[in-house]
């Protein structure tokens, strides 16, 4: 064989060899694709189609605004920004001068009140006394008067008896003029004794509000949290009801998840959710669950919500807000901060639960903070009552 046909040859082989390579490559190349459609097949049958997905998400939490409840002057600040606070933890000091004469004037009145009433039912008693008098007078006069009547007849004069009977009338008169004073004595001690006297209640009250008030001058964290948006300085006048500040509680915070329309078909109250932050990337996962799905859309409470009866319209889908309850564990190891971006996935497989959340959600609560106030009202009002009652 000549050296070209040789190399044609040669040529021929190396060209079937390529074409047995592509074809090989083509046959992989389909069954690859072919796997990864049925791949893809069974994971949409299996999870995506139970699955919503939405990465416009944001962390949302209690924002406890702390506010001046008097006029008054800041003279003490004892937290800051980013710092973490203690539920009943001192933060604002302000001047307690004004408020601490309103006190001892309210404690001076209901002396005064107390004093004045224990007045009256000593006014009363001596009116009391007096009516017995002038009753034993009566009982005189008519005595007389009955004598002398008896012995008319030459024994006394007409005009002792004429005497006589007007001694009477000015003894009943006397009589009735001390019943109408006894009962105006009685009637603002009646029913009641010195501590439950309206005056003396009156009185009390001004005190206890007196306490109440000066009680502002001292304002605590009403909840655990962390301070934010610190507005006020020290030697600032405040007026009542200005936002000094505000604590985040950031044990008790939830994902706004805002969802399509043609995403909330299935969705349930109750379904579970796996949701991602930013913040931590993949590394973290949080479990959580849908606790409930919003009344209308971010349109529709919007300050000027739109109008598409008039002019061109153009229909654009809507997002509901879905609210994503989240576990307390989990935030106390990887805390969450309100705004942050989420991705959140919910589990729609399972459609048994409520389309509206009917129990209604915790929210951050707190007891009464004028309790102590009160208690400390009640010591001192029994104080100046035993004090003046006696």
């Amino acid at each position: 064989m000549s050296d070209s046909a040789q190399t044609r040859a040669e040529k021929n082989r190396a060209e079937k060899t390529r074409a047995e390579r592509r074809r090989k490559g083509f046959l992989l190349m389909g069954v690859a694709l072919l796997l990864a459609a049925l791949a893809w097949g069974l994971w949409w049958l299996l999870v995506a189609r139970f699955r919503e997905i939405t990465d416009d998400a944001y962390v949302a939490g209690n924002i406890v605004v702390v506010t001046s409840r008097e006029n008054a002057t800041v003279t003490a600040l004892h937290a800051d920004n980013t710092q973490s606070v203690r539920r009943d933890q001192l933060l604002v000091e302000m001047d307690r001068a004004v408020a601490e004469v309103a006190v001892k004037a309210a404690e001076a009145n209901l002396a005064r009140a107390a004093r004045g009433v224990r007045g009256a039912f000593a006014g009363a008693d001596s009116t009391q006394a007096q009516l017995a008098q002038a009753q034993v007078a009566l009982a005189r006069a008519r005595s007389d008067y009955q004598r002398r009547q008896s012995a008319l007849g030459g024994a006394v004069s007409g005009e002792e008896v004429a005497h006589a009977r007007d001694a009477v009338r000015a003894a009943e008169s006397a009589v009735n003029a001390a019943r109408s004073g006894l009962d105006q004595a009685r009637s603002g001690i009646a029913g009641a004794d010195v501590a439950n006297n309206p005056e003396v209640l009156a009185a009390a009250a001004q005190l206890r509000a007196a306490m109440i008030t000066r009680s502002h001058m001292r304002l605590a964290a009403p909840v655990d949290g962390v301070v934010a948006q610190r507005t006020v300085q020290v030697g600032q006048r405040v007026a009542a009801g200005q936002p000094l500040l505000a604590v985040v509680p950031l044990d008790h915070v939830w994902v706004d998840a805002n969802f399509k329309e043609v995403q909330l078909a299935n969705m349930r109250v109750g379904q579970p959710v796996t949701v991602t932050a930013d913040i931590y990337g993949g590394g973290v996962t949080y479990k959580g669950k849908v606790a409930g799905l919003g009344a209308g859309s971010g349109n529709a409470f919007a300050l000027l919500p739109p109008q598409n009866a008039s002019g061109n319209w153009i229909k654009i889908v809507q997002r509901v807000p879905v609210r994503i309850a989240l576990d307390a564990a989990q935030l106390q190891n990887h805390p969450l901060r309100i705004g942050l971006s989420v991705t959140a996935k919910v589990d729609i497989s399972d459609t048994s639960g409520p389309l509206v959340a009917s129990a209604p959600a915790q929210g951050v609560m707190r007891a009464d903070a004028d309790d102590a106030v009160d208690a400390q009202a009640d010591a001192a009002i029994a104080r100046i009552l035993s004090e003046n009652s006696r």
